[in-house]
């Protein structure tokens, strides 16, 4: 892998020697900033998010997603439909453009610019490219770890993209990209890069300014966007508890919300009674407890199994969702999306076993005591990790945790932040269990593979390439010919994917638990806001929304 992102960079760096193209302007690019009583509208969140890099597990969630949407450019947007689609403000084409190696090419617009002024163009594409492919806790890596080089022609403007394989689900990559001549250096590296904001724009909107001491991110138009302007100046998010959202909601003080409510916030809303319109939002996030297979606890398919049929997972929902919308959104699978699919009979029990985890754990070699389960004079303690930042997967921690130390598990919880959970913290203590999200790519098969695919085997046998490729650690090399084969199109989705979904239940690395929902609150003053697509995030179509009388 090491000698392929090399490769990839040389060929970058020769092939960008051409001047980049001018920037073309247009009238949305001459405009000057906001009037002096600006058109906005102020939304609620009940969390503005740890960052905004949408690429990665620590910053995943409906603000990241809804603010890269219309800051960031991407190839391909996802319609109400789902369907992914041009984006046409961005690529004029993009198309398979050789299958002896399968290669991909796309045309940008020589007027797409960043609102710094740099061209948005090939420097960009193999950035991305290169971070997913090496970065640990991005986002569905699976078809950006089949790219061997990224070419640059015509100063930047077409981005020839070459693969290893093929890959049907290519139009899946190189959204939200990102700005490399901003990022390729920033200060904390890829983790930190993001995490006070998007300095630069790409799309209808920039990201001016964020406060977390106050709550406050604001998006303004973006006055160097090269295509149809937004029509709004302003968009504030202003970060409350539910019952702030509420009052606010109905004071006029905000005038829609975007919020993970539980049963408590619903019945709040539902006082409002007219005065507000409401919508459930199903996010493209679907939240897990993974048991790690390289834990030297859990690397036993008996003692996983043994803390599994330990769990009471309908309660785990309940402590996630807060019988919420979310609650009816139970997981049935490790790839589709509720409710695709009935719960499959291979997946475990709803509630808690204990004749099970006795029998399991005595049968690999631990004896109960009075102080819990031990085996070999060493007691049987698993640590379970959520990250601090992301409500409400510490809460899923705890209850784990108290379902364990009822079955005579020594359980303990810690939460340290996201990027240090997901991805790589020298010194920090092992984790046997955490709590993760799944983050939904729209192709099936790109999901399988990022979730559960093994890591490359290189040719030189280098230790450093063979870290673990997901989450979970988890590498079944039974598995990975059909995982590959739904990859690259040599066998059947469906079929493939459904077998291989079968066995990841009896394998029980994974718990799906349930898809994120939001609920999306209205008030007359927000003009022109649809109901966004499962892939589309919660502020598509942003760019056409109006504050009334404006």
């Amino acid at each position: 892998m090491a000698a392929a992102v090399a490769t990839m960079a040389l060929l970058v760096a020769g092939c960008s020697t051409m001047p980049a193209p001018p920037i073309v302007s247009s009238a949305a690019m001459q405009t000057s900033g906001p009037a002096p009583n600006p058109a906005e509208l102020i939304m609620g969140v009940d969390d503005l998010g740890a960052g905004f890099n949408p690429h990665t597990l620590a910053d995943a969630g409906p603000v990241s997603f809804g603010v890269a949407s219309i800051v960031l450019p991407s190839v391909f947007r996802p319609g109400g439909d789902g369907v992914l689609r041009l984006d046409r403000t961005l690529a004029e084409s993009a198309r398979v453009t050789g299958s002896h190696p399968f290669t991909v090419t796309y045309k940008l617009r020589r007027d797409a610019s960043w609102s710094d002024g740099v061209p948005i163009a090939a420097e960009d594409f193999a950035y991305l490219a290169d971070r997913m492919r090496t970065e640990p806790g991005v986002v569905n890596p699976a078809g950006y770890r089949l790219i061997t080089a990224v070419n640059s022609r015509a100063g930047g403007k077409t981005v020839e993209v070459v693969f290893s394989r093929p890959y049907p689900g290519w139009t899946t990559l190189f959204g939200d990209l990102l700005p490399s001549h901003l990022l390729k250096d920033a200060p904390g590296g890829w983790p930190k890069a993001l995490e006070a904001g998007i300095g630069v724009a790409g799309g209808p909107f920039a990201l001016r300014s964020v406060d977390r001491d106050r709550g406050l991110a604001v998006l303004e138009r973006n006055d160097r966007y090269w295509d149809t302007p937004a029509g709004l100046d302003r968009l504030v998010l202003r970060e409350s508890r539910a019952p702030g959202l509420v009052s606010a909601l109905g004071s006029g003080g905000d005038h829609l919300a975007l919020l993970s409510a539980d049963a408590i916030a619903m019945s709040l809303l539902r006082d409002l009674g007219d005065s507000v319109s409401t919508m459930v939002v199903p996010q493209p996030m679907v939240t897990s407890l993974v048991l790690r297979q390289d834990s030297r606890t859990l690397a036993q398919a008996e003692v996983r199994a043994a803390v599994v049929a330990a769990l009471d997972l309908d309660n785990l929902v309940l402590t996630g969702t807060g019988n919420g919308p979310a609650a009816a959104l139970r997981a049935t699978s490790h790839v589709r999306v509720p409710p695709a699919q009935g719960r499959p009979v291979t997946g475990p029990a709803q509630s808690p076993d204990p004749d099970r985890t006795r029998a399991l754990l005595t049968a690999a070699g631990y004896t109960r005591t009075p102080a819990g389960w031990q085996r070999d004079g060493s007691q049987l303690r698993l640590v379970i990790g959520a990250p601090s930042d992301h409500q409400p997967y510490p809460m899923i921690a705890n209850a784990v945790a108290r379902q364990l130390r009822s079955a005579g598990v020594t359980a303990d919880v810690v939460t340290p932040t996201g990027d240090e959970l997901y991805g790589s913290a020298p010194g920090r203590e092992p984790v046997d269990l955490l709590v993760a999200p799944r983050v939904l790519s729209g192709d099936p098969a790109t999901d399988l593979a990022s979730e559960f695919g093994c890591p490359s085997q290189p040719a030189d046998g280098s230790i450093a390439d063979l870290r673990p490729a997901n989450v979970a650690a988890f590498c079944d090399r039974t598995l990975q010919p059909s995982i590959d084969g739904v990859l690259t199109g040599t066998m059947l989705a469906v079929p493939t994917v459904d077998t291989v979904d079968s066995q990841l239940w009896q394998a029980q690395v994974v718990l799906p638990l349930y898809q994120h929902a939001g609920v999306l609150v209205l008030t007359p003053a927000a003009v022109g806001v649809r109901p966004p697509g499962l892939l589309a995030g919660p502020f598509a179509g942003a760019e056409e929304w109006r504050r009334a009388g404006r």
